[in-house]
C-alpha cells in the first residue's frame, strides 16, 4: 500500500509505528547522557565537598562546550537520512564519515585551547581556592576525552539518519556502566582521586567513540563507502552545521539570562529556579526524543521526493507534541508536593517554586509543539530559519526577562517569561511549517 492510496487511519498507525520505533530508544540515550555526570558527582562526593565542587565547575564548563557541538549530531542526522530516502545508502555513509572527520576536527582544536587555559577558564567561572585546583585537573584530563565525545555526536547522527536509534541506546548504556565501574576503581582502587574521576570518564567515552566507529566503518565497507577524509565534504558539514550552532548558543544565552536573573532576585529564588530548571530539562528529554524521530523520517520523506508524507508525518508528530505535553504537564501538577522535597526542604524555596512549577506544566503542551517542530526542520535541512528564529526569540525574550527584577514578580515572573520566549519560538515554527518552504525535496538540500 503506497502513501497515497493508504486510508488516514491507516498512514496514521504507520506513523506511529515509526515515531515509536524510533522516539522510544533515542529517550532512552538521551536521558543516559546526564547519568554521566551524576555517577562521577555520587563517586567524587565521599572524596569532600572541595572535590565535589571543583566536579561541578568542570563538568558545567565540559556539558555546555559539548553541547554546543550538539549541531554534529543534529546536522549529520538530517543529511544522512536525506540519502537514505534517496536510496543512497553509499553517499548516506560517506555523508557521516565527513561528519565525524569534522567531529574529530572540532575535538583537537578544543584541547589545543583548553589544556593550556584550564586554570584561567576555572578562575573565570568563580572557584574557590580549595576547589580550584580539583576543577582543573579533571577539566585537563577530561578535555582529552572531546574528541570522542563529539565523535559520539556524530555518530549518533548517523545512526539517527539511518533510521536506527537502538544501537544508540545500547552504547550509552555500555558507556554509562563501564564509566560508573571505572570510576569506583579508578578512584578509590587505585587511590588516584578526582584525576581518576575523569579518566574513567575519558575511557568510557573512549570506548563509546570506538563503538560507534566500528558500526560505521561496517557500514561503509558492506555499501562501498570511503573512510577517507573528504575537505569538500567536511566544509559542507561544517557549514550545514553553522546555522545550528547559532540557534544553539542563542538558546544557550536564553538559558545564562534566565539563571543570572535569577541570581538577582535571592538565594532562595535562584535555588528555586534551579530545581525548576532541572525538571525542565528532564521533561525535554521526552520531547527531544519525538524531534530526533522527526529529524529522521522528515529528512527521509524529503529525499524520497514525497512531500505529502513529510507533511502528513509533521502533523502527526505535531499531535503527538501536544499529547506528550499534555500528559507531561499533568504530572508536574500532580506530583508537584511529593517532587520538591527531593530537592530541599526549605519551605521558603518551595513557596518560590511551586507557582513558577504549574507555569512550567502549563507551557508544556507548547513545549511539545516546540520540540517537534525544531525536529521536523531540522530534518528538513532549514538549518538557516532555525538561526534566525533563535535570534529573534532571544532578542524578544532578552528584555523581557532583564526587567523582572525591576518590576517585580520574582521567580513566577521570571518563568513566565520563559513561558513567553516557548510561544514565540512555537509562532515562529509554526509560520514556516505553514509556508511549507520547508519542503525542499532531493538527496540534497
Amino acid at each position: 500500500m503506497t502513501q497515497a492510496s493508504a486510508t488516514p487511519k491507516a498512514t496514521r498507525r504507520q506513523h506511529d509505528r515509526e515515531i515509536v520505533a524510533l522516539a522510544v530508544p533515542a529517550f532512552g540515550a538521551l536521558v543516559a547522557e546526564p547519568l554521566f555526570v551524576m555517577a562521577d558527582s555520587a563517586i567524587v562526593g565521599h572524596l569532600g565537598t572541595a572535590q565535589l565542587a571543583g566536579l561541578g565547575i568542570a563538568s558545567a564548563l565540559l556539558t555546555t562546550a559539548v553541547s554546543v557541538f550538539v549541531f554534529l549530531a543534529y546536522a549529520t542526522t538530517a543529511a544522512v537520512a536525506r540519502r537514505v530516502g534517496a536510496g543512497d545508502l553509499q553517499a548516506a555513509i560517506r555523508q557521516g564519515m565527513d561528519g565525524i572527520w569534522l567531529a574529530l576536527l572540532l575535538g583537537a582544536a578544543v584541547i589545543a585551547v583548553v589544556l593550556p587555559t584550564a586554570p584561567s577558564i576555572v578562575e573565570l567561572f568563580g572557584a574557590s581556592d580549595t576547589a580550584a585546583p580539583y576543577a582543573t585537573t579533571y577539566l585537563r584530563i577530561s578535555a582529552l576525552g572531546i574528541p570522542a565525545m563529539l565523535v559520539v555526536l556524530a555518530s549518533t547522527g548517523v545512526l539517527r539518519g539511518l533510521q536506527d536509534t537502538k544501537t544508540p541506546l545500547y552504547v550509552a548504556i555500555a558507556g554509562f556502566v563501564a564509566n560508573a565501574v571505572l570510576n569506583v576503581g579508578l578512584v578509590y582502587g587505585a587511590d588516584l582521586g578526582i584525576a581518576g574521576s575523569a579518566w574513567g570518564t575519558v575511557i568510557a567515552q573512549c570506548g563509546m567513540a570506538a563503538a560507534y566507529l566500528v558500526v560505521v566503518v561496517r557500514g561503509a565497507r558492506r555499501h562501498g563507502a570511503s573512510l577517507r577524509p573528504d575537505a569538500l565534504g567536511i566544509r559542507a558539514s561544517a557549514q550545514a552545521g553553522a546555522p545550528l550552532l547559532v540557534r544553539t548558543l542563542s538558546l544557550r544565552a536564553i538559558l545564562m539570562i534566565a539563571t543570572a536573573v535569577a541570581a538577582r532576585l535571592g538565594d532562595a529564588d535562584i535555588a528555586a529556579h534551579q530545581i525548576i530548571l532541572s525538571l525542565w530539562s528532564l521533561l525535554a528529554f521526552a520531547l527531544d526524543a519525538i524531534a530526533i524521530a522527526g529529524q529522521a523520517i522528515i529528512g527521509r520523506y524529503l529525499g524520497a521526493d514525497d512531500t505529502d508524507g513529510a507533511r502528513q508525518a509533521c502533523r502527526r508528530m505535531v499531535e503527538w507534541g501536544i499529547a506528550v505535553g499534555v500528559a507531561l504537564g499533568v504530572l508536574v501538577i500532580l506530583s508537584r508536593a511529593l517532587f520538591l522535597p527531593l530537592f530541599t526542604g526549605d519551605s521558603t524555596v518551595k513557596d518560590a517554586a511551586l507557582p513558577a512549577l504549574v507555569i512550567v506544566a502549563l507551557s508544556q503542551p507548547i513545549c511539545g509543539v516546540v520540540f517537534v517542530l525544531d525536529g521536523v526542520l531540522m530534518g528538513a535541512g532549514d538549518g538557516s530559519y532555525l538561526a534566525k528564529a533563535m535570534i529573534l526569540t532571544l532578542v524578544v525574550f532578552a528584555p523581557v526577562a532583564l526587567l523582572v527584577p525591576t518590576l517585580g514578580g520574582g521567580l513566577t515572573a521570571l518563568w513566565a517569561a520563559m513561558a513567553l520566549m516557548m510561544t514565540v519560538r512555537m509562532l515562529t515554527l509554526w509560520l514556516r511549517s505553514r509556508s511549507g518552504r520547508w519542503l525542499v525535496t532531493g538527496a540534497t538540500r
